[in-house]
């Protein structure tokens, strides 16, 4: 259980995350572990899923990780989820939200709360193979449609629009001449935990 062998002292002392997370949510697992086996000092205070349903919210329950659902199924339009997020991460006391596989923007209140806070991972080198619409496998398969020589994963700030935030970390790798999207999702799946796990580091160490 996350945080289960941890004094309330020590817990305030590391960094309090709050990961949004879509779908299977191994980039949640990676950060899950290495939160409780001491290699970061930080502590996985709520998950927040668009859907109900996800491996991910599985994930987290087995964990014991406080998980929500939020979505046009808990509430009517994007400003109330986006108040509704906001409310859940500030009470969380979260200090940095993690998007890992998140497929939903990020509305005003929660980019206004969190700026310069809110980090993202995806699949490529931005600016190339990002945006709205890449994501998964699509990232995958318009790599090896453009011929590239390389691809990789990137770990960025979020800001209004998709994947245009500054870059924070990013890691190549080369795209073999028999590559498939299959192949090199998994590849690329882990300099995802690399990077990620990196990046939340360098903020841990900063408090």
């Amino acid at each position: 259980m996350i945080g289960s062998f941890l004094a309330p002292n020590q817990i305030k002392s590391m960094l309090r995350l709050g990961i949004l997370a879509s779908h299977q949510g191994t980039n949640f697992q990676s950060v899950a572990d290495a939160c409780r086996f001491g290699e970061l000092n930080a502590y996985l205070a709520i998950l927040i899923s668009n859907n109900s349903k996800a491996p991910v919210m599985k994930r987290a329950a087995e964990l014991s990780v406080p998980a929500h659902h939020v979505s046009t199924a808990t509430h009517k339009n994007a400003e109330d989820i986006d108040k509704a997020i906001n409310t859940k991460l500030t009470e969380a006391k979260v200090g940095l939200v993690v998007l890992a596989g998140y497929m939903k923007k990020i509305g005003p209140l929660v980019l206004e709360e969190f700026k310069g806070r809110i980090i993202n991972v995806h699949p490529s080198l931005l600016p190339r193979h990002g945006g709205q619409g890449f994501y998964g496998q699509r990232v995958h398969e318009s790599v090896i449609a453009a011929g590239d020589a390389e691809t990789g994963a990137t770990v960025h700030h979020v800001t209004v629009n998709y994947d245009e935030g500054a870059v924070i970390r990013q890691k190549s790798i080369r795209v073999a001449e028999n590559e498939t999207a299959a192949t090199l999702a998994k590849k690329v799946h882990a300099i995802e935990h690399q990077l990620l796990l990196s990046t939340i580091k360098e903020f841990a160490e900063k408090l």
